[in-house]
């Protein structure tokens, strides 16, 4: 039996818990100071709800993480500490390259692992692959229904109830990307890591009322050849911003962590 501890528990999170093998036991959750008592309450006995890694008694296994950007960055260092390895939905926080420096170095200097994981997207295993022998250019389109960017930057860009047409708001690096819209940017942040990088990775972000299924495409070139790929992800019903697949990509994890046969 495997226990994790989930970092988060969010839309994402509790979308993820039912797809848990029966080998795989949360037990341990890691949530804001001001959420403890309540989730407790939510969640039974079994799972023993904390606002704090140190207060985690025991060893996971590993840990997954589900908190945004902030929860991250607030528990990652903690986690790394104690040796356990992490699996980082919240992608778009290595958009601050300082950041991602000290967790590389961090986990280097405990022996722990960072899995980022493939997300809302596919193709990832591809552009990793092609990278080696060299990409020229990287393009990321996100296309989502206008009400999944509300509460986002583009509310600053275009105004987001108004629109009766296909618009793109946003045209710049995958860096700027993730840190402007940090709840919407993860897939960009991760094909720039498997890729070209923060900075050389395209982003266009597109508002569009006549889709109703988040859209990502993907279109890469170099000495490999040529890769378009365009995912119509069915976004999570109490959080339209979330695709999934995203909450598919970190269940998958969860169920390999006993597979001797890893695809």
């Amino acid at each position: 039996m495997k226990k994790i501890v989930m970092v988060g528990y969010g839309a994402m999170a509790q979308a993820v818990m039912p797809l848990l093998p029966a080998d795989v036991k949360v037990g341990w959750l890691v949530v804001m100071p001001q959420d403890v008592a309540k989730i407790q309450a939510v969640v039974g006995d079994d799972i023993k709800v904390v606002s704090t890694v140190s207060a985690i008694e025991g060893k996971p296994d590993c840990a997954v993480e589900m908190a945004g950007q902030a929860g991250l960055k607030a528990h990652i260092f903690d986690l790394i500490a104690a040796g356990i390895d992490v699996g980082v939905i919240s992608v778009g926080s290595f958009a601050d390259e300082t950041f991602q420096q000290q967790v590389e170095a961090a986990a280097k200097a405990k022996g722990a692992k960072i899995a980022i994981l493939s997300g809302a997207i596919a193709g990832i295993d591809g552009l990793a692959s092609a990278k080696l022998a060299g990409l020229d250019s990287v393009l990321y389109q996100g296309r989502k229904n206008p009400r999944s960017w509300k509460g986002s930057y583009a509310e600053e860009l275009v105004d987001i109830d108004q629109l009766k047409s296909a618009t793109t708001f946003f045209k710049g690096s995958a860096r700027e990307a993730a840190k402007r819209f940090p709840a919407n940017a993860n897939v960009a942040a991760t094909l720039a890591l498997a890729g070209i990088g923060m900075d050389a990775t395209e982003v266009e972000l597109i508002a569009d009322p006549a889709v109703a299924r988040n859209q990502h495409k993907i279109v890469a070139e170099g000495v490999f050849g040529a890769m378009e790929i365009l995912m119509m992800g069915v976004p999570l019903e109490s959080n339209p911003k979330t695709s999934m697949l995203a909450a598919l990509s970190v269940a998958r994890f969860c169920r390999q962590l006993d597979d001797v046969i890893l695809i």
